[in-house]
């Protein structure tokens, strides 16, 4: 049985922590700062709780020190405190940020840390990656490259047609911060809620736009193989005008705090959402110019006799299919490890991985 730290004692936290303690694989600990949260974690014979400040550096050290593994579910601005300790720590690290900055620190701390660093492991960046890599490794030559993801409420009831189903400092990110893509060739930054666009998938109008940090590393693994390559988030039509006039018209970009607090105190949570998948690929094969395309919706669902959110499904899974890889040895035990790296049948096959492989919910009805 490995010994695993994860941080972060939110909805993400707990369900990694709830997935890997009912593996009967580890024995999990789980680290936050947050009483009321620790206190809400499963009692069960693999999970015990830490009250710690990531922000005391020698205490995380000191927690880490002997773990197989530390996991980060915690807010993209404590990313670096906790690959810092994990680097000091010699143990492997593994995290769920979206934040482009922050990765390419990790990448930093890798190149002299002993252990293995493998950032963005949840779904966008994370399983987007490791699709959009499969798909594009069947192709003699690559044109475009297009990456779709979103979690949305299966039955919207607002305005902003959305409710919280994330972290709400990693949305908001993901909204302001600038987008890495690649335009005929060029990796470039382009602004974040801009180029919308509209598709049905199954019947159901969704439009997309820019985001930021969806991509991970695969604008710089695909560098100069590639014309098109680009990440935008789903939702349904409508969001993004009322997000742009908050953020811009209203200047809440420069009031992340006060946009926060709106977003929590005036959005639902919700664990009826849906996550949809969308990934398209062409490019040559045999000098013909064709296209592939994944496409998939993953619902809440009862893991381990608990109602968990898609959201919560798809990032929890994603994070313990990694572990698992890593702790079987089937990826690299030292240095940066990319999601594009990992295999995607290896993946789905994984205990954890196969949760991506749901019935729909017209499926489930049928059998």
């Amino acid at each position: 049985m490995k010994n695993i730290v994860v941080i972060g004692a939110g909805k993400i936290g707990s369900t990694i922590a709830r997935l890997l303690a009912h593996s009967g694989d580890y024995s999990v600990t789980v680290a936050d700062r947050s009483k009321e949260q620790l206190g809400q974690i499963e009692k069960h014979d693999a999970i015990s709780v830490a009250d710690i400040d990531i922000g005391d550096h020698g205490a995380l050290v000191a927690l880490l020190t002997g773990k197989f593994a530390v996991l980060s579910a915690a807010p993209f601005h404590l990313t670096i405190a906790i690959a810092e300790a994990a680097s000091a720590a010699k143990v492997h690290y593994l995290d769920l940020t979206e934040d482009v900055e922050s990765t390419r620190r990790v990448k930093a701390i890798a190149e002299q840390a002993q252990t293995a660093f493998i950032p963005q492991c949840g779904l966008a960046p994370g399983f987007i990656s490791i699709v959009a890599n499969d798909l594009a490794s069947r192709f003699d030559s690559l044109d475009s490259v297009r990456m779709r993801v979103g979690a949305l409420p299966q039955y919207p009831s607002n305005a902003l047609n959305y409710n919280l189903t994330w972290s709400t400092d990693g949305v908001i990110n993901e909204y302001i911060e600038p987008c890495e893509a690649i335009v005929e060739g060029q990796l470039i930054e382009v602004p974040a809620l801009e180029e919308r666009e509209e598709f049905s998938l199954d019947g159901v109008t969704y439009e997309a736009f820019n985001t930021s940090g969806g991509l991970g590393t695969l604008c710089e693994t695909l560098k100069g193989k590639v014309r098109t390559l680009n990440y935008r988030t789903i939702r349904y039509p409508g969001h993004a005008a009322i997000m742009k006039a908050l953020l811009n018209d209203l200047g809440l970009r420069h009031r992340r705090d006060v946009l926060k607090d709106i977003l929590e105190n005036a959005l639902p949570s919700t664990t009826q959402d849906v996550v949809i998948i969308f990934v398209t690929v062409s490019g040559r094969r045999e000098g013909r110019l064709v296209q592939e395309t994944y496409a998939n919706k993953v619902y809440s669902s009862v893991i381990a006799g608990r109602m968990l959110s898609a959201i919560q499904i798809t990032t929890a899974a994603s994070i313990c299919a990694v572990l698992d890889m890593l702790a079987r040895g089937e990826l690299p035990a030292t240095g940066f490890v990319r999601q594009e790296e990992i295999r995607l049948d290896a993946f789905l096959a994984s205990r954890f991985g196969h949760h991506y492989e749901q019935k729909s919910n017209a499926e489930k009805m049928a059998s």
